[in-house]
Order: structure tokens, then sequence, then C-alpha cells
């Protein structure tokens, strides 16, 4: 293996650990996302604390670190859709997600990395997520959970990937990416543990759309009325 492959790691987990989620609500609002809410620095809690542009930008931005870690994969010498190249992708993607939760740029506080898990497993295998999306909507509107919908749809993604697509696959890359995708499904189950019980007490917050900022104090709303 070249020299070269191994400092993609560390690339791969740096901009998996820049968070906008942070760095947006302390540059323009001057406050920590992780200080209100859930406390958590995605995209459902700001889009709770700052409202839902902001929320969407830092989706779209989280979902970008997935897909810039798997696609480091093309900088090595491995051929595209072989069981090497998308073992190269996993193991990147996967790094950019460990940056995104223990993010060393900020105190290794970070998010639960479902918009970045959503941007690995884009860049690997497009044709799964957009069936996975299609689920998280449906489970959404039934029951305004972010976090169960997003949870139930990461969950079928093996199903998909092990049956639906099975037959489609390269078989020299149908291991790799069958036990990529149950370990990514463990991810989720595991970084979202505090939710599963949340929502077994029936406590976990649901989705409403908000305009502003709305749990914070006052002293702060006024921060966000006159932004820096």
């Amino acid at each position: 293996m070249h020299l070269w492959y191994l400092l993609l790691l560390p690339l791969s987990y740096i901009i998996g650990s820049f968070s906008p989620a942070i760095r947006f609500g302390k540059f323009f609002y001057g406050i920590d996302v992780r200080d209100y809410g859930s406390k958590n620095p995605g995209a459902n809690n700001v889009q709770r604390v700052l409202g839902w542009k902001p929320a969407l930008f830092v989706f779209l931005f989280d979902t970008f670190k997935g897909v810039a870690g798997a696609s480091l994969a093309h900088f090595t010498s491995f051929e595209t859709g072989t069981n090497m190249f998308v073992g190269a992708q996993i193991v990147l993607g996967l790094t950019a997600v460990l940056g995104h939760i223990f993010p060393v740029l900020h105190q290794f506080k970070g998010g639960k990395g479902v918009a970045t898990i959503t941007g690995v497993l884009w860049a690997i295998h497009p044709h799964a997520v957009l069936i996975c999306f299609g689920i998280f909507l449906i489970m959404f509107l039934i029951t305004r959970y972010v976090s169960l919908s997003a949870i139930i749809s990461i969950t079928l993604f093996p199903f998909f990937v092990n049956s639906l697509f099975a037959l489609w696959l390269d078989p020299k890359v149908t291991l790799t990416l069958k036990i990529f995708s149950i370990i990514i499904a463990i991810v989720i189950w595991l970084t979202h543990i505090s939710n599963i019980k949340r929502i077994i007490k029936g406590k976990e917050e649901k989705f409403r759309l908000n305009k502003g900022i709305a749990e914070v104090p006052e002293e702060v709303r006024t921060i966000y009325r006159n932004p820096r």
C-alpha cells in the first residue's frame, strides 16, 4: 500500500470533523447549538434552535462530508467497482463519519452521523439510498419523529443491499458491501440509544417547523435578531 493511501485517512477524518452546525451557530448567531435543544450539533437540532433554513444548509453540508470522504477512494489506484475500491470507499467514508461523531475540531463532541452516513451510502450505492429516503419520508409523515424515521430507513439499507440489489452487484463487491451495510445499521442504533429510550418513554420531541430561534434565552434571541 502506498504511503499516500494512509494520508487519505486523516484527511477524511478532518473533513468529517468540520461541523457546520457549530460553526454556523457561532459565526452568525454567537451561540453553540450544543447548549440548546437536544444539544446535538445536527440538522434536526439546528432546525429546532435556529430554524429550517440553517438546518437545510447543515444537512446538505454534513451529507456532502460523507460523499467527499468516500470519494477520496478515487485517489487510490484501485479500479472503480472492484472489491478493493468499495473497501476503500467504506474505510474512508467511515473515517469521515468517525470525524463527525468525534470531531477533533470541536472537543470530540459531535453529531450522530445520520447525514454523513447518508452521504457515504450515496457515494457507494445511490439506488438503495433513494429507496431508504422514500421510506424515511413515509415514516416521518406518519410519526413526525426524525430520529425514528432515520433509524428505520437506514436499518433497512442492509435488506435492500442483501436482497433487492444483490443480483445486480458484481460478486466481487457483494460481500464487502453486505458487511458494510450491516455495520452501518448497527452504528445508527448505537448513536441513537438516547433517542430510542425517549421514544419508548414517550418523551422524544416530534418535528415541528421552526422559522427561528425558539428554545434559547431572550438575550440569545437578541443576537438572533441582530446577527453578526
